[in-house]
């Protein structure tokens, strides 16, 4: 079995280009950010090293923000459905927003940390979106999280090169989380 997984990951690799442009590495960022947001790092880590991480910091972090920016707008648009599945995971409204008037530097802030990390900042986004925070604000807040963030991943890939099956490995992983957590959420009973 492990060599069956050893030569299907190999196949695999073989597909992913060995080399692409600031551009397209920035363009990948905005499409992956702006659908599922899930392949930022293994994307940084494969590519990022080829350039100085100050480029990636800026240019990168400066299209991811503009992706989740875009994905926050369909969020919105999704939450201003009235379809009975959103309305299960949408918090109330009226409470998302006063909270977000009452510490608006602390919601810029929880944003702006989340991005600065490689933990997922799917629940916040959801918060922003019910609570309709600013574009231009979430925007900085992705932007200056995200510069420290994407600099310090091409820093290392350049410093420690990963190779491509760890990458490949991450990107499994990542798949199987998402998948175990949607099964996990359909097999827990509902309230007694």
């Amino acid at each position: 079995m492990p060599a069956v997984v050893l030569s299907l990951a190999s196949q695999l690799i073989r597909f992913v280009p060995p080399d692409v442009s600031l551009p397209l590495l920035c363009l990948l960022l905005f499409v992956d950010n702006a659908t599922f947001a899930a392949f930022s790092t293994p994307l940084l880590l494969a590519y990022a090293p080829r350039f100085e991480p100050w480029q990636v910091g800026v240019f990168g972090a400066a299209s991811a923000a503009a992706g989740s920016t875009v994905q926050m707008l369909m969020f919105r648009w999704i939450l201003a459905t009235d379809w009975a599945w959103v309305k299960r995971f949408a918090p109330s409204r009226d409470r998302v927003e006063k909270a977000l008037a009452s510490s608006p530097s602390a919601t810029f802030l929880a944003i702006a940390f989340a991005r600065a990390t490689p933990l997922p900042d799917g629940p916040i986004k959801i918060v922003a979106a019910a609570g309709r925070y600013p574009l231009p604000r979430y925007f900085l807040a992705l932007l200056l999280g995200g510069v420290p963030y994407f600099a310090l991943l091409a820093w290392l890939g350049h410093e420690f090169p990963v190779p491509p099956w760890v990458l490949l490995l991450l990107v499994v992983g990542v798949a199987v989380v998402f998948l175990f957590e949607r099964w996990r959420k359909r097999v827990r009973p509902g309230p007694a």
